[in-house]
């Protein structure tokens, strides 16, 4: 029997283990350990590049930031270091650099084993495939010295038109799962991607009856016409410029209206061996509408505030150019004259181009050359569009994936690449989640609601001296009741029992620094 002095016991050194022991578990559902232990071997110093890899990964899902904050506070504040049962070198600083170095021959290689597992593990299909393109920009003072670097000023969808960037192509199924992404010089025009896309699909995973669903601007005429003839066809579903809808408008005043769904409703125009779907949404028109109207009125009283103040002509226009800036949809119904003799100006409603917009408000012009497909199908598949989008706000916002502060082009594309393991392992929690918990979100499963935290007790036997002991995370039972539901197990593995505590480093000098 040992007896214990209670007022001398002390917790030191509180560590976070549910969210580390969760994304240890993804990773290892999803065999990456196994692979990147194949894949990256270790140095002759001994140094695991896959443990590192994961810290990386671990932490960009976790708590995003510089590789310095990784190395300096949030290692020793996870439980990494337990559940790996290595020490606070694969947090090394110079490590975590060269981990960029090794990563990028393995890209295409690691999806293709990423969707062997979620085939195994989810019973995917992946012939619908959803294809957009985003950018992210850099704090980086241009010009740069390589005339090839990808970093460009380009169209920013970030609205930062005085960064430089990169443009990021995405390949995710309806699931949200990526199948193939790319990164592209920051001044590419999206009309000119999807061709390399198509091709590199076939390559990678052979050629196979898929459907691809893209938005206006990306496809070109050219491109569907080598989509319709190819062998086998390689069917599309895209949203079409309103240019084109001009043209058509007239043959679809002739066509009737179908229920394709409560709320939506649809005309079909066969022509030229495609199906045109015009295809109007109630709850859309009355979104779009209202957003038109609040915008139009605060136009309409910002140009009234301009009349009557005394103002010089550069002055005036310059509050003008900043009046269109600010509402550009509401600037396009308005008729605006200036004088050129005095600082005045004249502006009415254009009436005529009010009802134009008043009829498209709400409604789109899709085209397939799926031409047996049910209408309300190619609705549901449209709008799935959306989880691409879903995709690229989870990487810019919970995975940090802006601003990049690399200079090194290899190292660009390296976090990047790390960006997208993790949103791997977020997608495969999501869906994991789907069947039990479908409403939970990843940041509260792996962040707001950990199911253990693990600390080190520190007590004084009454006739020894001072030691230490690890103390064994204990679940919370609604979280250990989560996991068994997901088929996680709970329960810490042999291997997995807390060390005693390491001694910390010494810090860096100057010189290793």
């Amino acid at each position: 029997m040992v007896r214990l002095r209670l007022s001398q016991l002390r917790l030191c050194h509180p560590r976070v283990w549910g969210s580390c022991w969760l994304t240890l578990k993804l990773w290892e559902m999803l065999a990456l350990d196994q692979f990147w232990a194949q894949c990256l071997c270790r140095s002759r110093k001994g140094t695991r590049w896959d443990q590192v890899l994961f810290v990386l990964v671990a932490y960009r899902l976790l708590s995003s930031g510089s590789e310095w904050r990784l190395h300096r506070q949030w290692f020793e504040r996870s439980a990494l270091a337990d559940l790996l049962g290595a020490d606070a070198s694969v947090s090394d600083i110079h490590k975590l650099y060269a981990c960029h170095d090794r990563l990028l021959a393995h890209k295409n290689a690691v999806f293709d084993h990423l969707v062997s597992r979620w085939r195994d593990l989810f019973n995917v299909e992946f012939d619908l495939l959803l294809y957009d393109l985003t950018s992210t920009y850099f704090e980086a003072n241009p010009p740069f010295d390589d005339e090839d670097d990808k970093r460009r000023f380009g169209y920013s969808r970030d609205k930062r038109p005085d960064c430089v960037q990169v443009v990021i192509a995405l390949v995710v199924t309806p699931e949200g799962l990526p199948l193939a992404y790319e990164v592209l010089p920051g001044n590419t025009a999206d009309k000119t991607t999807l061709r390399d896309f198509l091709d590199r699909i076939e390559g990678q995973y052979g050629k196979a009856r898929r459907v691809w669903v893209m938005d206006r601007g990306i496809p070109t005429e050219e491109t569907l016409e080598q989509m319709r003839h190819s062998d086998p066809p390689v069917h599309y579903l895209v949203g079409t410029p309103k240019g084109r809808l001009t043209k058509l408008e007239q043959a679809l005043l002739l066509k009737p209206w179908q229920d394709a769904r409560p709320g939506v409703q649809v005309k079909l125009l066969p022509q030229d061996g495609e199906l045109y779907v015009f295809a109007q949404s109630t709850d859309r028109i009355a979104k779009e509408r209202a957003m038109r109207r609040r915008q139009l009125r605060r136009l309409w009283a910002r140009l009234k505030q301009l009349s009557g103040m005394t103002l010089t002509h550069k002055e005036l226009l310059m509050r003008l150019g900043a009046a269109r800036s600010q509402y550009p949809s509401a600037w396009r119904l308005v008729e605006v004259k200036i004088d050129d003799r005095q600082p005045s100006f004249s502006c009415r409603l254009n009436r005529d181009k009010l009802k134009q917009i008043r009829r498209r408000e709400g409604r789109y012009l899709l085209r397939t050359n799926l031409t047996g497909t049910d209408p309300s199908e190619l609705w549901r598949t449209y709008i799935q569009l959306t989880l691409v989008e879903e995709a690229f706000r989870n990487l810019k916002g919970d995975l940090a994936l802006r601003p990049i502060y690399h200079q090194k082009e290899a190292r660009i594309e390296a976090h990047i690449f790390i960006a997208f393991l993790a949103y791997c392992l977020h997608v495969t929690l999501a869906q994991q989640l789907r069947p039990h918990a479908p409403g939970l979100t990843r940041a509260a499963c792996s962040t707001s609601s950990p199911p253990y935290r693990c600390s080190t007790s520190k007590f004084r036997p009454p006739t020894a001296e001072p030691s230490a002991s690890p103390a064994t995370p204990s679940p919370r039972p609604t979280s250990s009741c989560c996991w068994r539901s997901c088929g996680l197990n709970c329960q810490l593995s042999h291997h997995q029992k807390l060390p005693p505590p390491k001694p910390k480093p010494p810090p860096p000098c100057s010189a290793d620094l």
